[in-house]
């Protein structure tokens, strides 16, 4: 559309590739009409299992905008949850945002809740603590506790924070020391909290809790430090 002339910026065509244009400031059209400022927009969504955390599937699997009805902005997820995993998933179609929140640098702490097989000892969990060796590196030391255990030793639950987001981390931890996970819940990204928002519902951030991100990602980026949830 470039090449082709379609594209104007202040009133000038552009047919140069890669020419810089701020929609905030400059105005650009295409074939006559004038592109808009999109409404930045940053929801919370409670993903139930089951659900692609993509934009679309092939497969025709149900996904996350499946279930934001009412919102016509074009929303991508912060990152991702697996198929089998539920909880807290951020989308935004704020480019800057996702980016703070999921670079490596910047080490935002996720925790989630891990009911897995069996009782993991305590020396078990000492070894997530201090970081454990996977296929693809060490990872780096995780804050774990018990939550809930079954008295009958068949099940516990574990709550588990880490600050990495390497694919399904968390259940390969837990594969490690020979405790597979039977479910994953993240209930928490940051100091931003699921609460008691229902599976499958979604509700929008306040300003607070937007700019409240925002301050972590980059304090964790400044230090080099895990960004914690305040407790």
């Amino acid at each position: 559309m470039i090449l082709s002339g379609k594209v104007m910026v202040n009133d000038e065509v552009v047919t140069t590739l890669g020419t810089k244009a701020d929609p905030s400031t400059d105005v650009i059209t295409v074939n006559g009409k004038t592109i808009g400022t999109e409404k930045k927009v940053y929801i919370v969504f409670n993903k139930p299992k089951g659900v692609i955390t993509s934009a679309s599937d092939p497969q025709g699997r149900k996904i996350v905008t499946d279930y934001l009805k009412g919102i016509k902005e074009r929303l991508y997820p912060v990152g991702r949850l697996d198929y089998d995993t539920e909880g807290l998933l951020i989308l935004t179609n704020d480019g800057d945002f996702a980016y703070l929140l999921t670079h490596p640098k910047h080490h935002v702490s996720k925790t989630y809740l891990a009911t897995v097989k069996g009782v993991p000892h305590g020396t078990e969990l000492d070894k997530l603590k201090q970081g454990i060796m996977l296929e693809d590196g060490m990872t780096a030391p995780a804050e774990v506790e018990y939550h809930d255990i079954d008295p009958e030793g068949k099940q516990s639950t574990i709550s588990i924070t880490i600050h990495e987001g390497r694919n399904r981390q968390v259940r390969r931890m837990f594969e490690a020391i020979s405790h597979p996970v039977i479910k994953l819940k993240r209930i928490s990204f940051g100091d931003l909290f699921l609460g008691n928002l229902k599976r499958g519902l979604y509700r929008h951030l306040t300003k607070e809790e937007v700019e409240s991100l925002y301050k972590l990602a980059e304090a964790a980026g400044r230090s080099g430090k895990p960004g914690k949830k305040n407790k």
